[in-house]
């Protein structure tokens, strides 16, 4: 079976939602493009080192559960793909919560595909 772009590009951002990966600096540095930013959904502005730092923390691995979902994927260039997709925090009893619009750039390099720039815009559930 083939794998498409579009898996390939939604299992990572997947993979960027799990604990397990976020409080991994070693993954985090391979997934991260050496030029990362991030606009939050809060409108905080991150850097590569900060988003490192904030994640190396002991509770980075107690991550909320994330359902997203609607991911679609489009070449910006040979080496530029740009995902969008949704996300929602899932509480305990399965509500969702902080519906959030995500656009992610992701940059194919020597280490493979990297997240170069994502940003989250608050919406509505």
């Amino acid at each position: 079976m083939t794998t498409t772009l579009l898996d390939q590009l939604r299992a990572l951002e997947v993979e960027l939602h799990q604990g397990a990966t976020r409080a991994n600096r070693a993954r985090m540095n391979a997934l991260l493009h050496a030029d990362f930013t991030e606009v939050g959904r809060s409108g905080t502005v991150w850097t590569r080192e900060a988003t490192l730092d904030e994640f190396a923390n002991p509770g980075a691995a107690a991550a909320p559960r994330i359902h997203a979902d609607q991911f679609a994927v489009q070449r910006v260039g040979e080496e530029l793909a740009l995902v969008t997709y949704r996300s929602a925090h899932v509480a305990a009893n399965g509500a969702f919560d902080r519906l959030t619009l995500r656009s992610s750039l992701w940059q194919r390099t020597a280490q493979g595909w990297q997240l170069r720039f994502h940003q989250g815009t608050p919406a509505q559930v």
